[in-house]
């Protein structure tokens, strides 16, 4: 577990291999006889009182989290379904409940493989625990929030690295309580090794067995015969790609703009429904403006992979602006963060949307962008910051008086 940037070539080299050799790990896993943990563990979705923890395992498992206050992990916590324990999978998704605001925790994963059912009787393998772990869950009242932007990835795993050691620190403390990757982390998602590989790995290497991340879905996340599988991997608030989240000062809301395509496209056989699931997107979208939650916020940002403006005349990116558009200038949002264009800019507010709109760079050096947010209650400041250090975006935002 990395606590600073000290280790950045050794784990860069690593990585790097991975990148060139995606299919190193697969061979490793298919010749490994014992049970190993092939991902994770991996923080999804935390909360004042709750987190969820994540791994992959070679084989399937019954498995468990134990985790505790301070230094000793007293606590066990397990998922299930329907009064069944989940057990004989090998991908885990365990909540750990009725956590303490603002307090650290220590966990580790335990896995015990299941080797077989006769009858009622199951037959156990060998049991694998990870070492102690730690995080911290965020106070009630929380009056700042950090967190980082990476976009556009696409199959270049080395990229986080590389711009979250040299940018996302000030000295060896980290400018982040969580990480986005906001969408386009792959071109075709094929198999799970490549969601692992080059993705969920090279953050565990560095972050997120101690700080969550989001991944936000863009159009290339929704192509390839792996596609479906990927909610799988993560974990989100009622297993739906659009959600709200309060956090210190600020209020999130998270879109999914899905494909750019039409649905009737070829390259979908048939098999899409983005229009429709946009505007279902946009119902929920109106009744999340009227909450409380909402409109109580000091902040309010929204991360969608396409903006509706400023990229360019495909179908997705018209229909994002038919449906989202019209809401966003409606609930007074304070700033929305997009990827897609590989263009990395900012647009101040004009005639079209009455909020500043940033969108990041691509995956080829020199275009790479990571985007850095602080808010308090008081003000909201952005940088986006290209890979040679150069600053090429930045908003200083005062909290507006809501009505």
């Amino acid at each position: 577990m990395l606590s600073d940037r000290r280790s950045f070539l050794e784990k860069m080299s690593q990585i790097g291999a991975l990148s060139i050799l995606p299919g190193a790990s697969a061979l490793a896993a298919n010749t490994e006889e014992k049970n190993h943990f092939m991902a994770g563990p991996y923080l999804q979705n935390m909360g004042l009182e709750e987190v969820t923890v994540m791994w992959v395992t070679s084989k399937n498992c019954f498995s468990w989290v134990e985790y505790g206050e301070g230094n000793y992990a007293i606590n066990k916590a397990f998922a299930y379904n329907n009064g069944l324990i989940e057990a004989n999978n090998r991908i885990h998704k365990i909540t750990l409940p009725n956590l303490k605001p603002g307090v650290g925790h220590k966990y580790k994963i335990v896995s015990t493989e299941i080797t077989g059912f006769k009858g009622s009787k199951v037959e156990f393998g060998e049991t694998i625990t990870s070492t102690m772990l730690g995080f911290k869950t965020p106070a009630a009242n929380e009056e700042e929030v950090k967190f980082v932007v990476f976009n556009d990835i696409h199959d270049r795993p080395q990229i986080i690295p590389q711009l979250l050691y040299r940018h996302g620190y000030t000295g060896n403390v980290r400018d982040y309580d969580f990480v986005v990757f906001n969408g386009d982390c792959f071109d075709w998602v094929t198999e799970e090794q490549q969601l692992i590989d080059h993705l969920i790995k090279p953050t565990t290497y560095i972050f997120s067995n101690e700080f969550p991340f989001i991944l936000t879905q863009g159009n290339h996340e929704c192509r390839g015969s792996f596609s479906r599988h990927i909610p799988a991997y993560f974990a989100y608030p009622d297993n739906k790609f659009y959600y709200a989240f309060s956090r210190g000062p600020v209020r999130f809301v998270i879109l999914d703009s899905g494909e750019d395509k039409k649905d009737d496209s070829v390259e979908y056989g048939g098999l899409a429904a983005f229009d429709r699931y946009r505007e279902i997107q946009a119902k929920w979208l109106e009744k999340e403006i009227a909450s409380d939650e909402f409109k109580k916020a000091d902040f309010r940002v929204v991360l969608i992979h396409i903006s509706p403006y400023h990229s360019g005349d495909w179908h997705g990116t018209l229909h994002c602006q038919k449906v989202f558009g019209p809401i966003l200038n409606k609930a007074k949002i304070d700033i929305q963060i997009s990827g897609h264009t590989h263009r990395y800019m900012t647009h101040q507010p004009d005639a079209t949307h009455n909020y500043p709109i940033v969108i990041g760079g691509g995956p080829i050096e020199g275009n790479r962008t990571l985007i850095k947010v602080r808010a308090t209650k008081k003000e909201l400041n952005l940088k986006m910051i290209r890979d040679d250090g150069e600053v090429v975006g930045k908003f200083q935002l005062a909290r507006k008086t809501r009505n």
